[in-house]
C-alpha cells in the first residue's frame, strides 16, 4: 500500500465579505484540487482540541490517530527537543513566545513583531536557577523558543501563561497548578518567579531599548504554554505497519514526524513560508513513494497568512499550491489524501474550530464538483472525528461500497 497525506495547515476558514462571502479556499482557482475532489471521496473532519481553540500539535497527532488526551502530547516537549535541547526524565518542557506587554501585562503583540533574531535576549536569560531548578533555553526560530525546567520535584500539570489557546484573554496569565500535588504547586511557583525575573531583564536589555528607539515592539515578556514531559507512545510503524516519512519546512512538523518514528526528507528551499519550494516538495513526495508506504507532506504558509489576517495572501497561496500539484496527479495505485490540521480564520487572526475539508483520491468518487468547505459538506464521507482519519484511509469506506458506477450505502 502507498499513501500520500497532504496537510495544508490552517486551510479551512470562514466566509469573507471581500471575497464575495467565500472562504479563501472556495474563492481560489484550484483546477487540480478540484480534479482530485471530482474523482475522489470528500467529507469534513471535526478537529480534536481540549482548550478554546485547536493547537497544531493536538491536531496533527489526532490526524495520525494518537489521542492527545491519552498520550499528553503538548507543544512544550516538541518545541524544546526540536530546538535541540536534550530532554531527560523528570524535565518539564515549555514552548515560549517572545511577546510585547504593557506595564499591566496586557498583551500588545504576542510575537513581538515576529522578532527575527532574539539570540542576545536568550543569552541573557541562560543560567537562571530558582530553588534548585535550572532553566535551559534555545531559539526555536524567530519569536519562538524552547524551554526546559530541570530539577527535582517538577510536574507538567500546570496551566499556560499564554491566553491565546486558553480563555482567549488579552492579558498574560499567572501559571497555576492543575492538580493539588506539591509538585504541580512547586513547578507553577518556580515558573512564575522565572517569568518575572525574565521580564525585568528583558525590559532593560539594550537590545530592546534599541528596538523601541526604532519604533519596533520590544520583546519584553515570554508567553509560555504546552508544559509537558517526554511522551511514551507507539511509533507510526508499530501502530500501522507502514514505513513512513515526513516532508516539512518547519521544525515543529519535522519534530512531530520524528517523535512518530518517521524518516525526515529534506527539500532545499522548503522553509514553511509563502516562498517555500512547493514544486520541490511535491517532487520529493513522488520520489519518496518508491521507498515508503506512507508520505506525510506538510504545507505551512496558509496558516501563517491567516494568522496575519491576510485573506488575499491565503487565497493566492492556495492557488500556488494547486499549480504545483502536477507531479503527483499521475501517481498510480496511490491514494492521495488532502486535508488540514485545523482551520485558521483570517477575520479572527487565529486558529478556529471550524471543521476542515477532506478529500481522498484514488478509491472511487462521489460526484463532488470542487474542493471547498461547503462542497465537502455534501461528500459521502460525511463529517467525522479527526482521530478516525487513519481508519478511513486504511479502510476508507466502512459505510459505503464503491462500484464502477458510483458509491452506494450498504
Amino acid at each position: 500500500m502507498k499513501i500520500l497525506l497532504i496537510v495544508i495547515d490552517g486551510l479551512g476558514d470562514r466566509a469573507i465579505a471581500q471575497l464575495g462571502n467565500k472562504t479563501p479556499l472556495a474563492a481560489a482557482r484550484t483546477p487540480n484540487l478540484d480534479y482530485l475532489a471530482k474523482n475522489g471521496i470528500c467529507g469534513l473532519l471535526k478537529v480534536k482540541f481540549q482548550g478554546a481553540t485547536p493547537t497544531s500539535e493536538e491536531a496533527h497527532f489526532s490526524l495520525f490517530g494518537y489521542n492527545p488526551e491519552r498520550y499528553k502530547i503538548k507543544r512544550g516537549i516538541i518545541t524544546a527537543t526540536g530546538a535541540g535541547i536534550k530532554a531527560q526524565k523528570g524535565d518539564v518542557a515549555l514552548r515560549g513566545n517572545f511577546a510585547t506587554v504593557d506595564k499591566n501585562f496586557n498583551i500588545i503583540d504576542r510575537r513581538a513583531g515576529r522578532i527575527k533574531s532574539p539570540e542576545p535576549l536568550i543569552e541573557s536569560l541562560r543560567g537562571i536557577k530558582i530553588k534548585g531548578v535550572r532553566f535551559l533555553l534555545k531559539s526555536a526560530t524567530e519569536h519562538r523558543l524552547g524551554i526546559i525546567m530541570r530539577g527535582r520535584g517538577l510536574s507538567p500539570n500546570i496551566s499556560d501563561g499564554d491566553p491565546f489557546y486558553g480563555k482567549l484573554g488579552k492579558r498574560a496569565r499567572k501559571i497555576k497548578p492543575f492538580d493539588k500535588t506539591q509538585k504541580a504547586a512547586f513547578t507553577a511557583r518556580v515558573l512564575n518567579e522565572f517569568l518575572e525575573k525574565a521580564h525585568q531583564s528583558l525590559r532593560e536589555h539594550p537590545f530592546n531599548k534599541k528596538r523601541e528607539k526604532q519604533g519596533l515592539p520590544p520583546a519584553n515578556y515570554i508567553l509560555v504554554r504546552g508544559a509537558s514531559s517526554l511522551p511514551q507512545l507507539p511509533s507510526f510503524k508499530e501502530k500501522y505497519s507502514l514505513k513512513a516519512c515526513c516532508i516539512a519546512g518547519k521544525f515543529l512538523y519535522q519534530q512531530i514526524g520524528k517523535i512518530l518514528g518517521m524518516d525526515l526528507i529534506k527539500v532545499r528551499g522548503a522553509n514553511g513560508k509563502p516562498n517555500t519550494n512547493l514544486k520541490g516538495k511535491f517532487k520529493a513526495a513522488r520520489k519518496a513513494l518508491k521507498r515508503y508506504n506512507f508520505v506525510f507532506l506538510h504545507i505551512k504558509a496558509t496558516d501563517t497568512l491567516a494568522e496575519d489576517g491576510n485573506f488575499l495572501g491565503k487565497k493566492e497561496f492556495i492557488e500556488k499550491i494547486d499549480k504545483n500539484l502536477k507531479p503527483i496527479l499521475k501517481l498510480k495505485d496511490t491514494p492521495i489524501v488532502v486535508t488540514a490540521d485545523h482551520s485558521t480564520c483570517c477575520a479572527l487572526k487565529r486558529h478556529c474550530s471550524e471543521p476542515v475539508p477532506l478529500l481522498i483520491y484514488g478509491k472511487g468518487k462521489d460526484g463532488i464538483e470542487e474542493f471547498s468547505e461547503r462542497a465537502c459538506q455534501k461528500g459521502k464521507l460525511g463529517k467525522f472525528e479527526q482521530l478516525k482519519l487513519m481508519d478511513r484511509i486504511l479502510k476508507p469506506y466502512p459505510h459505503y461500497q464503491v462500484s464502477g458506477v458510483g458509491v452506494y450505502k450498504n
